[in-house]
């Protein structure tokens, strides 16, 4: 008898953006009239920009014609937007990365997701909490994380590390051992950002236990102050303990069209095994690769008129996220994030629970947000809030919420 695997039986619920979408969905059939405004997924709104659009008509006319058509592209991504990665994303930092370091994929959710196949089953694994829930869902089927503690809300073999105001949204370095680490900067869903000297402090502490630091960069556009770090690989030793994963999706509005890459350095073996051979065997088994068509747009980003028209849209949320940060805290709400990320972190009212807050918002206020207990144990008593979406709908969603408060 074929049998399943019976970790999913273990997980809790339904993924956190479904239950919301369920919930949302149950809402608007009983009140039809009702003007919903979602701040909650993190989906962008604006369209592609001209430059990527035009690069990608380009393509579709390549495909059209029998000499420059394509058919499977290389598992690990096309030269043309691996090199204008390479030169952008890194060199342009002072960073040093090989092309053949980078591994283009249809997102950062697929290969935070599958990272974890070139990986043992009884690695630790060490979380942020709150956290982006892929990171601990993944490693949930895949085994590592144990049994679910339904009175704890938390996975039994998962290290948790506090994320919050207390600790100025750095995590303590665990006690317990651990093997793999994941780090999200600027931060899903708090909305903060590492600084060079927390960071430093977590690649010594990957370097010396021999951990790997799983390190989520999507939000790396978003980041404005200055001195922040923009890829871990600016840290003196991440080389050798550290793989990043990148995204397009919320920096150009590829969230439709789904492009990402990873960053595995040849410096990074654990028992005398390379990371990136590793990851380019199981790339080549499970995936053949994203799409020559959104690879033309992706590469249109890194021209000087895309990276000009990508930034005005980067700009555009980033005017959305202080909007919604200044009219929370003018209703008297404790509120983190929006600097350097496109999300809210906003703490609930009285002591209010997450999903109670989140039903008052969405039946009373009409607008849709996320509640800060579906990233994990510490995200109870927040809210997350996007922004994502149009102007005068951020704008409206916000006096609605004043309203109710």
């Amino acid at each position: 008898m074929a049998r399943v695997n019976e970790n999913f039986e273990k997980l809790p619920g339904s993924y956190l953006f479904a239950e919301i979408a369920r919930r949302t969905e149950a809402y608007q059939q009983a009140n039809p009239d009702a003007a919903l405004i979602k701040l909650g997924i993190g989906d962008v709104t604006q369209p592609l920009v001209p430059a990527v659009v035009a690069a990608m008509h380009e393509a579709v006319d390549e495909q059209a014609n029998a000499a420059t058509f394509k058919g499977y592209g290389p598992y690990e991504g096309y030269d043309f937007l691996r090199e204008a990665i390479v030169e952008h994303d890194f060199k342009a930092r002072g960073v040093d990365i090989a092309i053949d370091e980078v591994f283009v994929s249809d997102g950062a959710k697929s290969d935070c997701g599958n990272i974890g196949d070139i990986f043992a089953r009884d690695n630790r694994v060490a979380v942020c909490d709150p956290v982006y829930p892929v990171y601990v869902d993944s490693n949930a089927i895949e085994g590592r994380a144990g049994e679910y503690d339904v009175d704890a809300e938390a996975w039994m073999n998962i290290t948790y590390m506090p994320t919050t105001a207390e600790n100025d949204f750095c995590p303590a370095l665990p006690d317990a051992p651990v093997d793999l680490i994941y780090l999200c900067s600027p931060n899903n869903p708090t909305g903060t950002a590492l600084t060079r000297e927390q960071l430093t402090r977590w690649v010594d502490y990957a370097n010396d236990r021999d951990a790997i630091i799983l390190f989520d960069a999507a939000y790396e556009r978003f980041i404005t102050e200055e001195g922040l770090p923009h890829t871990i690989y600016e840290i003196p030793g991440a080389k050798t303990c550290a793989i990043e994963f990148r995204s397009f999706s919320k920096t150009a509005g590829f969230t439709g069209m789904r492009c990402g890459y990873t960053v595995i350095p040849h410096e990074l073996v654990r028992q005398g095994q390379s990371l990136n051979a590793l990851w380019m065997r199981r790339q080549s088994t499970k995936f053949n690769g994203a799409s020559y068509i959104i690879q033309k747009g992706a590469a249109a980003i890194y021209t000087p008129e895309g990276a000009a028209q990508v930034q005005a849209v980067i700009d555009f949320y980033q005017r959305n996220a202080r909007v919604i940060k200044e009219g929370l805290e003018s209703a008297g709400l404790t509120v983190y994030g929006a600097v350097n990320s496109p999300y809210v972190w906003c703490k609930t009212p009285d002591g209010m629970g997450s999903w109670d807050f989140f039903n008052k918002l969405l039946e009373e206020a009409n607008v849709i947000t996320t509640p800060g207990a579906g990233f994990g144990p510490a995200g109870e008593g927040y809210i997350r809030l996007t922004a994502f979406g149009e102007a005068d709908a951020t704008r409206e969603a916000v006096e609605r919420i004043k309203r109710v408060l």
